[in-house]
């Protein structure tokens, strides 16, 4: 194997994928994923501390992304609509396909420890945004309730997106989500 190629990252990304999809996230060992990716286990452990990094390598990134987003959003008036806007304007297809991404999602959503990593960064993510919208001069109360509600609505949406929920795009089933919202308090 070689020591170092180009793309390593994304190989070993696409084989931990592929192999927890083939036998299961705990079945599934960092040696195995770097074979998988032709690279050495040493390789893997450079770019990823374990296999579950290998899910969540780019949250961090992504949510400093997001919240620089918010901070630098023309209005936040209406606190919740910019959480929603700022989570719909993303382009979510830059974490990989939408197959790619229902794939990582369902890895998580049936391993409790994963999913309890998974609601950790979510709410990191939410807490950012409240952050955001304090600084931007919105209400502490208000921020906190958009921040939370608004990650929601787009997790709603998110879901119903990488189900395929026809060839809508994610940004229209995000204000979609947000109407439904809508006649919920009503």
């Amino acid at each position: 194997m070689p020591r170092w190629e180009h793309g390593s990252a994304e190989r070993l990304r696409q084989a931990a994928l592929e192999l927890f999809a083939e036998q299961g996230f705990e079945e599934t060992s960092a040696v195995q994923i770097a074979t998988r990716a032709r690279v050495t286990t040493r390789t893997f452990f450079r770019y990823f501390p374990d296999k579950e990094e290998v899910l969540f390598a780019d949250a961090d990134t992504l949510n400093e992304t997001l919240v620089r987003d918010l901070l630098a959003a023309d209005d936040v008036s209406q606190p919740l609509r910019a959480v929603v806007r700022t989570l719909a304007g993303f382009d979510w297809t830059t974490l990989g396909s939408r197959e790619t991404q229902r794939l990582r999602d369902a890895m998580i959503t049936s391993n409790p420890r994963l999913h309890e990593r998974e609601l950790m960064k979510q709410q990191q993510l939410a807490d950012g945004f409240r952050d955001a919208l304090r600084e931007r001069g919105v209400d502490p109360g208000v921020a906190e309730l958009a921040a939370n509600a608004g990650s929601q609505v787009f997790r709603a949406a998110y879901r119903r997106w990488l189900d395929g929920a026809g060839d809508t795009d994610l940004a229209a089933l995000t204000g979609s989500t947000l109407t439904l919202l809508g006649t919920l308090t009503d």
